[in-house]
């Protein structure tokens, strides 16, 4: 039996609630008038992908992506969320610094939100920017559950000033769909740029050897790809006028999958990184987004036509990860031209290395991947410890106030889109490049690689750090930062 994550569904309790501006509730034992400035409900549907392609899943609000919430910063909103399913759900605000109890994770405190129960939740926006919520409960082997699902949507915190001139923004959500399991790796995605580490290697190498089942653990496939919810050529195009300049928030909503976005004939001039704006707007030929990553990129619209917006790989992009450009007074079969091989450098994107004074303390994680040896699955291991709900391990203090540099090294072969909860860090470090500047809640850190950020401890409470591909949470790759 397979017991990770997901056996603590049975501790649905609510947890005791911590007085100000942020808080949790039963919202259907709630006798107040005020009523939500949002609504959530949490229930099955259905979503039509494309004609003869309807999948059954979970969904906020029976739609897919969830809806759109715009917030102010720092103005007070009140979301009830009604969860009509037969299990427990949970749901995480993500990018957003809110304290532990009301982020939605159940390894930071928060509470689930019981079956056919509904919770009121109420906290303080912050930061500005692209943000989004998502269920935060784990799958485990079951791919009807967590992120597999249809439980996510984005989030716009109202900027006081906006990162750029445009005529309007468009919401882009790519999200796969009918998911499998099945076995021998990871297609190999060449998204980044920066030497494997010899040391690293060797260390992956030792795992492979020590470990009791050679053969390959479980990996996800799926059979249906879209963007907004929708196959390449079905559903309404992107209606553009030539001159127009359009913003474009693209979130990578996958549960698994890194991604990659290409306008023939047109780049991206990427002005936010995971709603934060970036210090140098640099223009790429192709957007890659680590799962749960979002870029903001605006595009001048200057080569009039139909156009294919999608996926680089053939195969995704042929089962539906697209979505038709088209100008105005401009017809035909839209066209899809591949853009030469482009690698995601987020130093690109940053200023020169800083010379500021080093950090309080440096925090050194080790990865390594233990191929099929839990119930077939891969076993993720930080500092040679799987995470435990039991033992909350591992885990590590910090002392508010003090800054903190993070460094990952990855002795696998996969990519790990890495996230922190409840804090935004600087990245400083990364595929062999110093920078300063970009500042960050996910970043991929590539196969044999290693990446150091720091970030300030600013927002007391239980903080999980975890690699967001689902699979590699729930077994394992996980680690809880506790405030002393």
């Amino acid at each position: 039996m397979i017991i990770h994550r997901r056996s603590l569904l049975k501790h649905a309790a609510l947890a005791p609630l911590a007085c100000g501006l942020s808080s949790v509730t039963r919202a259907d034992d709630e006798t107040q008038s005020e009523k939500p400035d949002h609504t959530l409900r949490i229930a099955t549907g259905l979503v039509e992908l494309g004609p003869g392609h309807v999948v059954s899943t979970t969904l906020y609000n029976n739609q897919y992506p969830g809806p759109l919430l715009r917030l102010t910063e720092g103005k007070p909103v009140v979301i009830d969320v009604h969860n009509d399913t037969d299990v427990p759900e949970l749901v995480h605000w993500h990018g957003q610094m809110i304290p532990s109890y009301v982020d939605g994770a159940a390894e930071e405190g928060s509470p689930f939100i019981p079956p056919h129960r509904s919770q009121r939740i109420s906290f303080t926006p912050k930061p500005a920017g692209f943000r989004f919520y998502h269920t935060h409960v784990p799958a485990g082997a079951d791919l009807n559950r967590g992120t597999y699902t249809g439980l996510s949507g984005p989030v716009y915190i109202e900027p006081k000033h906006n990162p750029g001139a445009y005529d309007r923004e468009i919401f882009l959500v790519l999200k796969e769909f009918a998911p499998s399991f099945s076995r021998g790796g990871d297609m190999d995605v060449d998204a980044l740029p920066g030497r494997r580490l010899p040391e690293l290697q060797s260390i992956g190498r030792q795992a492979d050897r020590a470990a009791a089942d050679k053969t390959k653990g479980f990996e996800v496939g799926y059979d249906l790809f879209s963007i907004n919810a929708r196959m390449l050529g079905h559903g309404e195009p992107i209606r553009v006028r030539q001159g127009e300049r359009v913003l474009f928030h693209v979130l990578n909503a996958s549960a698994t999958e890194i991604r990659s976005l290409a306008l023939p004939g047109h780049t991206f001039r990427v002005v936010a990184l995971d709603g934060n704006p970036v210090p140098r707007q640099t223009t790429v030929p192709v957007l890659w987004l680590g799962t749960a990553e979002r870029v903001s990129a605006i595009v001048e619209m200057n080569r009039p036509g139909v156009w294919v917006m999608g996926d680089l790989a053939d195969d995704d992009r042929g089962h539906g990860m697209g979505i038709v450009v088209e100008y105005a007074n401009r017809t035909g079969k839209p066209v899809w031209t591949k853009p030469r091989p482009f690698q995601w450098d987020y130093a690109a994107f940053g200023n020169a290395p800083a010379h500021a004074a080093e950090p309080v303390e440096n925090i050194e994680i080790l990865a390594v991947k233990h191929n099929a040896a839990d119930g077939g699955f891969n076993q993720w291991t930080l500092n040679g410890q799987a995470f435990s709900m039991q033992s909350m391990q591992p885990k590590f203090t910090l002392q508010e106030g003090r800054r903190y540099r993070l460094k990952i090294r990855n002795a696998s072969d996969d990519i790990h889109p890495l996230h922190l909860h409840r804090h935004s860090f600087e990245l400083v470090q990364v595929g062999g490049k110093a920078t300063s500047g970009v500042i960050k809640d996910v970043v991929m850190l590539g196969g044999y690689q290693e990446v150091a950020m720091d970030f300030v401890a600013d927002n007391p409470g239980p903080t999980l750090f975890h690699c967001h591909q689902q699979l590699h949470m729930d077994f394992g790759f996980m680690a809880l930062f506790n405030y002393a």
